[in-house]
C-alpha cells in the first residue's frame, strides 16, 4: 500500500507587485520610531536579505477561498479524480477570507468548506476541515491526510494551502514587502504497491519559548488605525530558530527513509527568505558531512513570488512536477523532501518518492 500524490494544482496572481510599488511608503521600527534612510535604501537592503523582487497579490474582487478554488480545481483535473470520490478536503490557512480594504478575517464557515462548495461537491461523507498551522500548513495537511489514508477510513485526500498575505500586512513594516498571495493543491490516493508515495515524516511545535516569534500586532506607525491588528514577526528569531532547530527535523524525517543522502533529489522548502533557506540547506548538508548541498537541490520561487506561506510549498512542486520550472525537473523514483518553519513556532518535513 502506498499513498501517492496523484494530481497537482496552483493559482498564481497575476497582479504583479515590484518594489516600486513601496517607494511611498513610510517606514517604522517595532518601537514606533521612523527608519531614518530613504527607502530606496530600505528596499535594496531587503532585497539583499531575502531574494524577493516581485511578489504576487490577488485581484481585489477575490478572496483566500477563491484562489484556494482555482488550485483545487486543477488539481482535480491533473488527477483525473472525480471530486464526489473524496473522502475529505483539508485546507491549511491563518486568516480565512479578508475582503480587500478590510483587515476584518472571516473564518465561519470553514474556507474548506467554501472551497468544497465552490466545487458543487454533493458528497456529504466528504469530510471538509480548516487547519491553522502557520506556514507548515499544507505540510502538516498532508501529515493528517496521510493518516486518514493509513488507518483506512479514506481512499483520496484533497489537501490545500491557500492564503491572502496581503490582506493583513502593516504598510508601515518593512516585513510586508515580503508577504504574498497565492494557493496550492495536491490530491492524495491509497493505491496498492509499495515503495513509491509517503515514505516518513517528521513534525514539531516549539513554544516554550517561541510561541510568540509571529503574532497579531498594531502598526509600527503610532496611531495608525489603533483597532487594526496585522501580521508581525521576530525576524531574528525566527532566523536563529530556524537554522538551528530546522536541519535537524529534516535529518530526523530522511534518516526514517533508510535510504543513504545521495538518493535526495530535490528539497521543497518553504519560500520564507532565500537567505535563510540557502543556510538552512547547507547546514542540512553539513549534518551528513557534506560541505557543498548538490547543485541544483532546492528550486526557489522567493524571487518572484514571494512568501505566500501555506501556498509556497505546493505552488513550487506543481511548477516543478509539470515541468514549469527551468533546471528543475523530476522522474520517476526520484526522492524529495519537503520542509516548512512558521508561526506556532512550528517545524515539519515529509519524505517522498515519485
Amino acid at each position: 500500500m502506498s499513498i501517492i500524490i496523484s494530481g497537482t494544482g496552483s493559482y498564481i496572481p497575476e497582479k504583479v507587485i515590484d518594489e516600486k510599488e513601496f517607494l511611498d511608503h513610510t517606514f517604522y521600527d517595532i518601537d514606533k520610531s521612523r527608519i531614518d534612510q530613504d527607502n530606496e535604501r530600505i528596499i535594496s537592503k531587503f532585497k539583499s536579505i531575502t531574494g524577493i523582487e516581485q511578489r504576487r497579490y490577488a485581484e481585489d474582487e477575490q478572496q483566500n477561498s477563491d484562489l484556494g478554488t482555482i488550485a483545487a480545481q486543477r488539481a482535480l483535473a491533473d488527477s483525473g479524480v472525480d471530486p464526489e470520490t473524496l473522502d475529505g478536503i483539508i485546507v491549511a490557512q491563518n486568516y480565512g477570507d479578508v475582503k480587500f480594504g478590510n483587515k476584518q478575517s472571516d473564518t465561519v464557515p470553514s474556507l474548506a468548506s467554501r472551497i468544497k462548495f465552490n466545487l458543487k461537491i454533493k458528497n456529504s461523507n466528504c469530510v471538509a476541515f480548516d487547519i491553522m498551522f502557520g506556514c507548515p500548513g499544507w505540510v502538516e495537511g498532508m501529515i493528517i491526510a496521510q493518516q486518514f489514508l493509513q488507518n483506512g477510513t479514506a481512499k483520496k485526500f484533497m489537501v490545500v494551502g491557500t492564503e491572502t498575505l496581503s490582506r493583513v500586512t502593516d504598510p508601515h513594516d518593512r516585513d510586508s514587502m515580503i508577504y504574498a498571495d497565492g494557493a496550492g493543491a495536491t490530491i492524495l490516493e491509497h493505491v496498492e504497491g509499495e515503495g513509491e508515495g509517503i515514505l516518513s515524516m517528521s513534525h514539531q511545535t516549539h513554544t516554550y519559548q517561541e510561541a510568540n516569534y509571529l503574532y497579531f500586532g498594531e502598526s509600527n506607525k503610532e496611531g495608525h488605525e489603533p483597532e487594526t491588528r496585522y501580521i508581525k514577526m521576530l525576524g531574528r528569531k525566527i532566523y536563529e530558530f530556524a537554522l538551528i532547530n530546522v536541519p535537524a527535523a529534516m535529518k530526523d524525517c530522511f534518516d526514517k527513509t533508510g535510504l543513504p543522502i545521495q538518493e535526495l533529489k530535490k528539497i521543497f522548502i518553504h519560500q520564507a527568505n532565500a537567505k535563510m533557506d540557502d543556510a538552512i540547506i547547507e547546514r542540512f548538508y553539513k549534518l551528513y558531512g557534506i560541505d557543498t548541498p548538490p547543485e541544483s537541490i532546492m528550486p526557489m520561487t522567493i524571487h518572484y513570488l514571494g512568501n505566500s506561506s501555506v501556498a509556497t510549498i505546493p505552488t513550487l512542486f506543481d511548477l516543478v512536477r509539470k515541468g514549469n520550472m527551468e533546471g528543475h525537473n523530476l522522474n520517476k523514483g526520484d526522492v524529495v523532501l519537503f520542509a516548512s518553519v512558521g508561526a506556532g513556532m512550528n517545524i515539519n518535513a515529509i519524505a517522498y518518492r515519485i
